[in-house]
């Protein structure tokens, strides 16, 4: 029997093709998009494995990651977000998190991402990727973000970049 599957993730788009693609595939699934009905979900689903979203509206996917495990503590949790950054990253490992994804993800990267390989899936494993220069910053600028505690001027000025710049750029998607 496959593992039950929670989605916890306010993008009604992403949630519903995500869910629809994974009940596809035989696996139960139960869709929240807020802090409260994730933990009642929770609750009462018993799901195995939990797919996070790192923003939820006005919540942080990052404080809801232990008050899941105190309720699943055998949930795998896969992190997504389309504001990766390595400095969440490593804070969603360190509040629990088993992995973190880069939206938009798919269901095969989802999978894999929970330690699962889909004995349909026919796919090799891709070779990896580079980062790119655009990709480096992007990373630096937010882990230097996350150690100023979101305050854009300190950034800035420990960047030596323009507070406006610096405001530009993390106005733009993650580059890949």
């Amino acid at each position: 029997m496959p593992e039950r599957l929670l989605i916890i993730d306010d993008d009604p788009h992403f949630v519903e093709v995500l869910a629809r693609g994974l009940r596809r595939r035989e696996y139960p699934v139960e869709v929240a998009t807020d802090a409260a009905t994730a933990l009642a979900c929770a609750r009462t689903f018993k799901p195995q494995w939990i797919a996070l979203d790192l923003r939820l509206g006005d919540d942080s996917g990052l404080q809801l990651i232990q008050p899941l495990l105190a309720q699943v503590p055998s949930a795998r949790i896969v992190m997504l977000t389309g504001y990766a950054s390595i400095a969440t990253a490593v804070e969603a490992v360190k509040q629990g998190a088993h992995n973190y994804l880069h939206k938009p993800a798919t269901i095969h990267e989802l999978l894999r991402a929970f330690g699962d390989s889909d004995p349909h899936d026919t796919m090799e494993d891709e070779p990896g990727e580079v980062m790119s220069v655009d990709r480096m910053e992007w990373e630096h600028i937010q882990r230097v973000l996350n150690e100023h505690e979101g305050n854009i001027s300190a950034t800035a000025r420990a960047l030596n970049m323009h507070r406006r710049t610096l405001q530009r750029k993390l106005q733009k998607y993650a580059p890949r």
